[in-house]
């Protein structure tokens, strides 16, 4: 009779010796998410505060000072060794969490639309980079033969984190009050901390000596930026993220305006919106667990990358037919369900066949402008569709072509992971074990 042992590695895709770093993995993206999700109702129903229009500008305010920030970024990536900016970052992060604390309690009279819209960016920015860097440091440690199989289930930690954030928050809101939620943040950001550095001791880096995980990545801090430019490969994730990006701000701000329609009780609509986040992150874990790890397994990452683009389109066909709330939450909680569960762990896979320096600052570019670019259109388009008094079937309009060439684009960038894993296959036994492929030699191959 098999072991239980063998048959939950056999049950979850594991192999010898990957069990522990796999746990330690879903530890950290469980704990990113619940310090994350403790707070996103409240940062949704601040934004609202001063109305959707304000909201629009606060997409602006919140890319402008991404793009401020990764330059800062590249450098502590340049300088410091991986673990080294990985802690510094987070660390700025939960300190920053003190800071907001204070305010609440020492400044009360201080906090009002103003300090929300502040904290509205702030947190943009913080769940930008805080979940950027988790997946990094998995397309640092697995293959791509283990993406495929494990970041499905990996991902699962996030789904767990962040479906125990809302429900830590509603428990211990009232009885600590909100300020110690940002406390409480901070705290599991640093477990979060914790649980990077052992997924580092647990999986040595592919192709690499121990002394290797040690060492600088080196180079320009505006490196990220030009690399992303000279590959059509690099170009084409970036556009993969604006069209997803765009896509969900539309979606987004399709349910603000339901949302506000319904009254401008802050209670309510942070009550609604951690309603649907809940919903959201049950069917995503019925995905993870059940259907993810086994789609990308069998019909690998080209189809997975597609699945996300055909949603949107069958969702605006539905949400022009029958314009409800209902829809709006049942369309929304599967275009997120399929976007954490399937998309995400496809799209970090892509990063598995590009070079070191590419998988942190390539990718740190990438997710700064390509979400907060994507927001920025997104927001804007919406308005200006609005403005000329289209209502969700002129949405619609728009949104099925791009879902359209959003899905094309999904086709080929996982043909072109294909190509660049075979190429590399094919100089593995002349190139040392011990040498990791040279950044340029990488890029040659992405051109």
């Amino acid at each position: 009779m098999m072991p239980v042992r063998q048959r939950l590695d056999a049950l979850f895709n594991l192999r010898r010796g990957e069990a522990v770093p796999v746990l330690l993995a879903v530890l950290f993206f469980f704990c990113v998410l619940t310090a994350l999700m403790i707070l996103r109702p409240a940062r949704d129903a601040l934004g609202m505060q001063r109305g959707i229009e304000a909201v629009r500008w606060l997409f602006i305010g919140t890319a402008l000072v991404t793009l401020l920030v990764n330059p800062l970024f590249g450098w502590l990536i340049s300088r410091f060794r991986r673990l080294q900016f990985i802690a510094a970052t987070y660390v700025f992060f939960a300190l920053s969490l003190v800071g907001f604390h204070l305010l609440l309690v020492l400044t009360p009279q201080a906090v009002g639309e103003l300090s929300g819209q502040v904290f509205y960016v702030w947190f943009s920015v913080f769940n930008l980079f805080a979940t950027m860097l988790f997946w990094a440091l998995m397309a640092d440690r697995f293959t791509l033969e283990q993406s495929k199989r494990l970041f499905a289930l990996i991902a699962v930690g996030g789904t767990l984190g962040a479906i125990f954030g809302p429900w830590l928050a509603s428990l211990l809101a009232t009885p600590l009050g909100t300020p110690a939620l940002l406390l409480i943040s901070a705290g599991f950001l640093l477990l979060a901390l914790l649980a990077a550095w052992a997924v580092a001791r647990s999986q040595p880096q592919p192709m690499g000596p121990a002394t290797e995980q040690q060492a600088v990545i080196g180079g320009s801090a505006w490196q990220g930026l030009k690399a992303v430019f000279r590959s059509r490969y690099l170009l084409g994730i970036a556009g993969y993220v604006i069209c997803m990006t765009l896509m969900a701000t539309l979606l987004y701000f399709t349910r603000l305006q339901m949302v506000a329609a319904l009254g401008d009780d802050m209670d309510m609509r942070t009550t609604l919106f951690a309603r649907i986040d809940l919903l959201t992150q049950l069917t995503t874990l019925l995905l993870q667990t059940l259907i993810a790890g086994r789609v990308m397994k069998r019909f690998g990452v080209p189809v997975t990358l597609m699945l996300l683009p055909l949603t949107v389109m069958l969702g605006f066909i539905g949400l022009a037919m029958v314009a409800s709330l209902a829809v709006l939450i049942l369309f929304e909680a599967a275009f997120r369900a399929i976007q954490r569960a399937l998309t995400r762990p496809a799209r970090e896979t892509l990063y598995t066949v590009v070079s070191r320096e590419d998988k942190y600052k390539s990718k740190a570019f990438i997710d700064t402008f390509g979400y907060r670019g994507g927001d920025v259109l997104g927001a804007q388009l919406e308005g200006l569709l609005g403005r000329l008094g289209m209502g969700l079937a002129g949405l619609a309009s728009v949104a099925i072509p791009l879902a359209l060439a959003w899905a094309a684009l999904g086709l080929w960038l996982g043909r072109a992971q294909q190509r660049l894993a075979a190429a590399q296959a094919d100089t593995l036994p002349t190139t040392p074990a011990h040498t990791p492929d040279p950044p340029s030699a990488t890029r040659r191959q992405q051109q």
